[in-house]
């Protein structure tokens, strides 16, 4: 507590000299998944936010320069004022609170994922990836392994004996190999509907893109249409899919050659290993980080893998000791144990 007290004090005291405002008052704006957290304060009737990123747990670095290769290609994201980064303290552009996980309805759908696919294309075509790490079969395998660990272990009670490590390693190679095939771009790594914020000026607001790679193609759509906060129905799916592909052929960025079902195949897996993840990541939040709302997600995660996956022939094995460790679980509740 006496940490966070000093921290405060910190933050208030630099954002006030930042601004040239002694009375500026702070109040929280957002918190992430991470660290990382967000405050909103007015002054000379402008609404600002300040970002605080403690460098021992979360260097603001990546952050700052990634945003300037997304600003740099022409995308929304926020305007730096003033940084410290030795301390973690940015004051930055407020962008408003409207995510699109809010304004997103039946019928604001499709124009916002369109102005958000625009988005993408224009991150994936334009965005600067030189000397960006890759998104490489040890990265991805990391992620994968956050499942067995949190989702089978803490959160059901019991880690994967050896026949189940053989399934696991069987699936996560299938995906793996989907991940590596595909052309390789930019990927922002969270671009969904709790990291887009609805712009009057048009376009979304890009936030949470600090862990940028260079990765699988179909990633960042997988992560928006198939997000970890909303569905939709497959039928939508698939056209909002199928738009992107043809434009991803307009512009080059995939070959003729890549035909609906390729391309389809891809999207499917590159989201199953991201869900995968998510199942462990979201375990990992609650249990490990005391993050209480992400359980209450878990079903709808477990929903997207269990229905992907058994769509793939090579990956019934992995459905079957999923559905057979959940057995009518209810996901949403903790393990007490």
């Amino acid at each position: 507590m006496q940490a966070a007290n000093e921290r405060a004090t910190a933050r208030l005291a630099w954002a006030r000299t930042a601004t040239g405002d002694p009375a500026l008052a702070l109040e929280p704006a957002s918190s992430d998944a991470s660290f990382r957290s967000y405050w909103r304060g007015a002054s000379q009737g402008r609404s600002l936010i300040v970002m605080d990123s403690p460098p021992a747990q979360e260097d603001p670095r990546p952050w700052v320069e990634i945003g300037a290769r997304l600003a740099a290609a022409g995308l929304h994201v926020p305007a730096i004022y003033a940084q410290d980064l030795e301390q973690g303290f940015l004051l930055i552009e407020d962008l408003g609170s409207r995510l699109y996980l809010s304004a997103l309805d039946a019928h604001s759908a499709d124009r916002l994922y369109g102005e958000a696919m625009d988005a993408l294309l224009r991150m994936q075509a334009h965005a600067d990836v030189r000397g960006l790490p890759p998104y490489d079969y040890a990265f991805l395998s990391r992620e994968l392994e956050i499942m067995p660990e949190w989702f089978l272990g803490r959160h059901l009670g019991r880690l994967p004996d050896a026949g189940e490590w053989d399934v696991l390693e069987a699936a996560f190679r299938v995906l793996l190999d989907n991940a590596l095939e595909q052309p390789q771009g930019f990927v922002h790594r969270d671009y969904h509907s709790r990291n887009l914020l609805v712009l009057e000026r048009g376009g979304p607001g890009i936030i949470d893109f600090q862990g940028a790679l260079v990765g699988p193609l179909t990633y960042d759509l997988a992560s928006l249409l198939r997000d970890a906060y909303v569905a939709w129905d497959e039928e939508r799916i698939d056209g909002w899919v199928e738009s992107y592909r043809l434009r991803l052929k307009a512009t080059h960025l995939i070959g003729t050659e890549v035909d609906h079902a390729r391309f389809m195949r891809w999207f499917d897996l590159a989201g199953l290993q991201r869900h995968i993840k998510v199942l462990g990541l979201f375990c990992r939040l609650y249990y490990r980080d005391g993050k209480l709302g992400y359980l209450a997600d878990l079903p709808r995660v477990y929903d997207y893998v269990v229905r992907v996956a058994s769509r793939h022939h090579e990956l019934g094995a992995f459905v079957e000791l999923l559905k057979r460790r959940v057995a009518g679980r209810d996901l949403g509740r903790p393990d007490l144990a």
